[in-house]
């Protein structure tokens, strides 16, 4: 018997799929010509290269979309030339494919109101409104859009049926069943690969926030998406919707969101921030004096150190659970709390941050990772901020020096962080995000047995890092801009727990935050609640900025701002700390509060509530509403 292939089958299949690709280039070009005022692209060549960019978010729509009809078509079964079972495969590859595909017509018109790709938001707006009669507005109005719809569809089934899959009779046999068994699995792989965007290990399933890693322009981004890859990504994301729960006067009373500082002189030292991968508070013995954990053990030697000549913050939390939510939270001053903001619909709009309040002030502004570019979502962000420069792997330059797994050892890279800066003309602002202690918790082979590897995994890295920081200092010592610098250490988040105090809910996500000026203006600890968001003001109380800006943290070194504060999300319910108090909260209404000591949240005195409890739940509903209005309304700003 002659052996049966179903190579046929595949090509006619990759044929297919590529139709698919084809129609949404051609629909990314209908887009723009639509919005050619809105979307700036300068060239042809800028033209390629984001249509190039674009296949990856096309590629990971375009695999949602068909992975049944892929499955299906490469099944290892008898009938899959059959006419019945090819028409099925048709009906079923048309009904998924034009229906996302109509996404991208909408926005030919909808983009010139919201200027961003449609997203789940986008249709939750039309919940309570009368969708035949929109539909109908759409077609009268934009009957021209509703054709080109209909003329694509035409000409996609026409060349669909063009190419067809013969019917072949086939006898079950084991190598026919094997070989196309170790082509699915093969298939399926490339299709996991596909959704992800790649199979590296360093990046995760790319989102909105990546399209704007190959911009020049935030316009350009929307050209790089497409319209049904922005709503799949934000689909089970959009946590975003304003809520009326106090008085726009208790906001302003409460909350404080624009800041005026008159403060300091104004000065422009450069800024100098790195914000430590993982560099949890519990690894530092300088912010645990006071914390009475038995056998309690420090791995960063030099922190400590720093930490005496420094201003150090004892009880500050991190705004969110990932790295770029530590990066929008410390930069921007914008906290992610069941949602990220960075992986939101809301990201790509133009922010008050501390970059681009420096940028007026004549900052040059860089942000350095050693990580792959673009790893993280921190290429996308830096470039939404407005970051004069980015300095990644792709700089860098040297191989050598990979850890093989996420980037630059930190020992190398710091060093190379600091040359960079010499060359730079002041005053600059430079954000350096760390890489080494991370998962899988490795030190170089040199370094091997020189760091305690102490009681958990990551210990032995935190070492490895400290050690590079003292590198650092040491070699930025001799450099004419150090003297003139103001210096911060925050982790982006914590990681693994050793001692059961950070176990407790009100423990978890706890980080340092350091101000180092070599002048030694700042030294001495203060055990206030302090959290990431609180940077960013604080920086500019300290240099004297003199004009009006957006800012939900407060200055950590002005005793009449807002009073100390630190709200986290902890994945079923805000937390809202002040006073002697933590509050839980569901969104609506308070759930619980809690002495300040009680971390664990063991006792809950809700029933026997008191004035501070009843302001601590007004400040904490004042900050969600003002929170989800500004990043709904694109109000990030001071305006």
């Amino acid at each position: 018997m002659k052996r049966f292939s179903r190579f046929n089958e595949y090509k006619v299949l990759a044929y297919r799929i590529l139709l698919v690709y084809i129609f949404y280039f051609f629909a990314r070009i209908l887009f723009y010509f639509y919005n050619v005022n809105l979307i700036k692209i300068n060239s042809f060549f800028d033209f390629v290269r984001l249509s190039y960019h674009g296949i990856a978010f096309d590629t990971t729509t375009i695999l949602y979309t068909n992975i049944l009809f892929i499955v299906l078509s490469v099944l290892p079964l008898v009938i899959n030339t059959k006419k019945v079972f090819q028409k099925i495969l048709c009906y079923l590859y048309f009904t998924t494919n034009l229906l996302m595909y109509s996404f991208n017509f909408v926005d030919f018109i909808y983009y010139r109101y919201s200027f961003n790709r449609s997203t789940r938001a986008s249709l939750d707006t039309l919940e309570n409104e009368d969708k035949t009669i929109l539909l109908l507005n759409f077609v009268v109005g934009y009957w021209h859009v509703f054709l080109l719809f209909f003329l694509c569809a035409f000409i996609w089934i026409y060349l669909y049926k063009k190419v067809k899959i013969a019917e072949v009779s086939v006898k079950p046999s084991i190598n026919y069943f094997l070989g196309a068994t170790v082509s699915f699995l093969l298939i399926a792989t490339l299709c996991v690969g596909g959704i992800r965007g790649d199979f590296k290990k360093s990046t995760r399933p790319i989102n909105l926030l990546d399209a704007s890693r190959y911009v020049t322009h935030n316009s350009q981004a929307d050209f790089v998406l497409n319209t049904p890859f922005a709503i799949i990504r934000t689909w089970t994301a959009n946590t975003f919707k304003k809520v009326d729960l106090v008085d726009k006067k208790a906001v302003d009373t409460l909350l404080v969101p624009i800041k005026h500082y008159k403060n300091n002189p104004k000065i422009k030292p450069n800024i100098v921030i790195f914000i430590l991968e993982s560099y949890g508070r519990e690894y530092i013995g300088a912010f645990n004096k006071n914390t009475k954990i038995p056998n309690y053990k420090s791995y960063s030697p030099f922190v400590d150190s720093l930490a005496q000549h420094s201003m150090i913050y004892t009880n500050a939390y991190a705004n969110g659970w990932k790295s770029i939510h530590g990066m929008s939270s410390i930069v921007a001053g914008i906290p992610s709390f069941k949602d990220a903001f960075t992986s939101s619909a809301f990201s790509k709009q133009k922010i008050e941050s501390l970059v681009s309040v420096l940028n007026n002030e004549g900052y040059d502004t860089s942000f350095f990772h050693g990580a792959p570019n673009g790893s993280m979502g921190f290429l996308g962000f830096s470039n939404i901020l407005g970051y004069d420069h980015y300095y990644g792997k792709n700089e860098y330059n040297n191989d050598a020096d990979f850890d093989g797994v996420w980037g630059i050892w930190d020992e190398p890279f710091f060093q190379y962080f600091n040359k960079t800066l010499t060359q730079k003309k002041t005053p600059f602002m430079a954000t350096l995000f760390s890489v080494s202690s991370h998962e899988p918790y490795i030190v170089p082979e040199k370094y091997q047995g020189k760091f305690d590897k102490g009681t958990v995994n990551i210990h032995q890295t935190i070492g490895y890092t400290d050690m590079a920081l003292k590198k650092f200092f040491t070699a930025a010592k001799k450099e004419k801009w150090y003297n003139n610098t103001i210096f911060v250490l925050v982790a982006d988040h914590g990681n693994t727990i050793a001692y059961d105090e950070y176990r407790k809910e009100a423990n978890k996500h706890t980080v340092p935050i350091l101000f180092f000026t070599p002048n030694k203006k700042y030294v001495g600890e203060n055990n206030e609640w302090a959290q990431q968001i609180d940077i960013y003001p604080t920086l500019l109380d300290m240099i004297g900025y003199e004009k009006p800006f957006r800012s939900w943290g407060r200055s950590l070194i002005n005793p009449n701002d807002v009073k100390p504060f630190a709200i986290k999300h902890n994945s079923k319910e805000y937390m809202f700390m002040s006073g002697n108090y933590i509050g839980t909260f569901n969104e609506k209404k308070a759930t619980g509060f809690y002495d300040k000591n009680d971390k664990d949240l063991k006792n809950n005195l809700i029933k026997n509530r008191n004035k501070e409890m009843d302001v601590l739940e007004l400040r904490c509903k004042a900050f969600l509403q003002d929170y989800m209005e500004r990043i709904i309304d694109k109000k990030l700003d001071s305006k």
